[in-house]
């Protein structure tokens, strides 16, 4: 939502316009939907034709959706390549995620701070979100916040129903208790297994210190959603933007 808009000299612009050229809906059905009572501004249904709003800062949901409000920020998803270190710079040589970004975006302003949303470890491959809005990632990173990660790891040995309820149950790490919310065997062997899971915490390198733990040692890790934002068929090293409805949903779940 970086588009211009038609704004008046106060920056306001006509509800059903911004929901149309926000690609809601053609400018007749948006009218259609305020109506019905289906939009709501900062909490209260409009119902009135022509009511105006100031995009920037505006809250609102069309049929329970929020839309998110206009601005000059970047949010984007990453898969991030395993052997890519979570940082904009590196002190060691090592590849980093500029490096990345130099490759995808070479036609980006290079002075455009870009914020990565937590992080992934070194050795880890997946989802990572970028953005220059650095409150929005000083927030998603914030413990107070339980988005959901999601995981998908190959490991040593066959993971059981027994093992699976163990991490549904709650293991003891040096740094705490940990649980992961869901567990699912995809494939299992006397050799190996890979499993999906689903954790709220960030602590660091979480996920191979839990698996480790119930003695299934990581060999390949992977995050494949954050939230209601997911990896699809997004390759390693690609990068898109976030839509519409991951930022709004994103904005929701850390009261944005």
């Amino acid at each position: 939502m970086n588009d211009v808009l038609a704004t008046d000299d106060e920056g306001l612009i006509r509800l059903q316009k911004l929901l149309a050229q926000s690609g809601v809906a053609s400018r007749r059905k948006c009218e259609e939907l305020m109506l019905a009572g289906e939009v709501e501004v900062d909490g209260e249904v409009v119902t009135r034709l022509g009511t105006k709003v100031d995009p920037r800062v505006a809250a609102i949901r069309v049929s329970g959706q929020r839309l998110p409000p206009i601005s000059d920020h970047v949010y984007l998803v990453l898969n991030k390549p395993r052997g890519v270190v979570s940082t904009m710079s590196d002190p060691e040589g090592r590849r980093t995620l500029s490096d990345v970004l130099a490759e995808v975006r070479p036609g980006a302003d290079s002075s455009e701070r870009l914020f990565h949303v937590g992080r992934l470890d070194t050795d880890t491959s997946g989802l990572l979100l970028l953005t220059n809005d650095g409150d929005f990632a000083h927030k998603m990173a914030h413990p107070s916040y339980e988005v959901d990660k999601t995981y998908v790891a190959e490991v040593d040995g066959e993971v059981t129903k027994h093992t699976a309820q163990t991490l549904l149950d709650g293991v003891e790490l040096d740094d705490g208790p940990v649980a992961v919310t869901r567990v699912r065997v995809i494939a299992a062997t006397r050799q190996k297994s890979i499993v999906e899971l689903v954790i709220h915490e960030g602590r660091n390198r979480i996920v191979r210190r839990l698996l480790d733990r119930v003695g299934h040692p990581v060999r390949k890790l992977t995050r494949t959603e954050l939230g209601p934002v997911d990896l699809g068929q997004l390759k390693a090293g690609q990068l898109r933007d976030l839509t519409l409805d991951e930022l709004g949903a994103l904005l929701d779940s850390v009261r944005m």
